[in-house]
């Protein structure tokens, strides 16, 4: 029974990229056959073809429903579920924290009230007025990503790896806090603009286009290339930060830069779809009980990727003629596996 054991993890260590990567493909296109208009997988495929090849064939409604609603919003829920598990899986390594996450460390409030300052001050006609769309929203979620995260770190002072307990109370305590500063811009601002900001307070990729997808996925991808960069001195850094010196690794300095990363990759997702929690946490642990003693970016973002591409499929299904916020079955999901961390760590203990 051992030895099937070993073999099977075997097989999954050398086989795990390519597996994820081929069901990947096969969520994209059964997800885009899901929703309101009878859309089969043959349907999504054919329009794939009609629109790469350049296949002489007129332009259905169906067609229309799948090029310019259904992929975008698919791709967009593969880069934010890529993005998060991987910033949480980075997260949860240079703070040796296995609650870590963008989400309850912080950075994703604080990215959420960057937004909201911008949208309750400017307003969405405004920023559309002077194309400021595109840019007035990630930079207004860069300025709060980033006080999050260095309120976090002034609460834990120079030894932020031994910190562990102290770091994740101040994650969740800047949580609430940048939540309370949101609700309050809501409270004295106009109808329209609460309106607009309930899309970001809730998550969603209703919204998602073609020129949208853009900045996220080459934010993501950009980052996730500068991480992998230096994933041999993050996996140093499990080992603790004496080893980590021993090696020559400036811990400090890389682990700052990996905070930045997460930071950035965070809030180009909350601009882009809103504040999602909990998927940076649940997928790197998934990851590590399936290949133990490995940290494979590729795999994490492939996995979290699926998992929103099917969460989002559960959201705009599970309801006829109406659709559930994403961050409402992350947060629900997500609760549930966080306190089975705590159980799990307990008993451990």
């Amino acid at each position: 029974m051992l030895l099937l054991s070993q073999y099977f993890k075997r097989i999954l260590r050398f086989s795990g990229i390519p597996l994820g990567l081929l069901f990947v493909i096969f969520s994209l296109l059964c997800a885009a056959s899901f929703g309101a208009a009878d859309i089969r997988y043959t349907d999504v495929i054919h329009s794939l073809n009609v629109h790469l090849f350049g296949i002489n064939e007129p332009v259905g409604l169906k067609d229309r429903i799948i090029i310019e609603l259904r992929l975008p919003r698919v791709l967009l829920a593969l880069i934010a579920g890529a993005g998060l598990s991987i910033a949480g899986s980075v997260l949860q390594t240079v703070t040796r924290n296995p609650l870590a996450d963008p989400y309850l460390f912080g950075i994703s409030s604080g990215a959420s009230f960057g937004a909201v300052v911008v949208l309750t001050l400017l307003g969405q006609g405004v920023l559309s007025h002077y194309g400021l769309t595109w840019i007035g929203l990630p930079i207004g979620a860069l300025i709060g990503a980033g006080l999050s995260v260095f309120i976090v770190l002034s609460m834990c002072g120079n030894d932020v790896g031994r910190q562990v307990e102290r770091m994740l109370l101040s994650g969740v305590a800047v949580s609430f806090m940048f939540g309370a500063l949101s609700s309050l811009m809501l409270y004295f601002s106009s109808p329209q603009a609460a309106a607009s900001v309930l899309f970001w307070s809730l998550g969603s990729f209703a919204k998602a286009t073609w020129s949208g997808l853009m900045l996220p996925a080459l934010v993501v991808v950009c980052c996730t290339a500068i991480i992998l960069l230096f994933q041999r001195s993050i996996i140093a850094m499990k080992m603790g930060d004496e080893t980590a010196h021993t090696l020559g690794i400036n811990v400090s300095l890389l682990r700052l830069g990996m905070l930045i990363l997460c930071s950035v990759i965070t809030a180009t997702l909350v601009a882009s779809c809103g504040g999602i929690g909990f998927v940076g946490l649940m997928i790197p642990h998934i990851i590590r009980l399936l290949f133990p003693g490995q940290l494979s970016l590729i795999l994490t973002g492939a996995l979290g990727g699926i998992f929103m591409i099917w969460v989002d499929v559960v959201a705009r299904t599970l309801l006829s003629y109406q659709e559930l916020p994403v961050g409402i079955i992350t947060a629900v999901i997500g609760s549930i596996f966080f306190l089975f961390i705590l159980k799990s760590r307990q008993q451990e203990g």
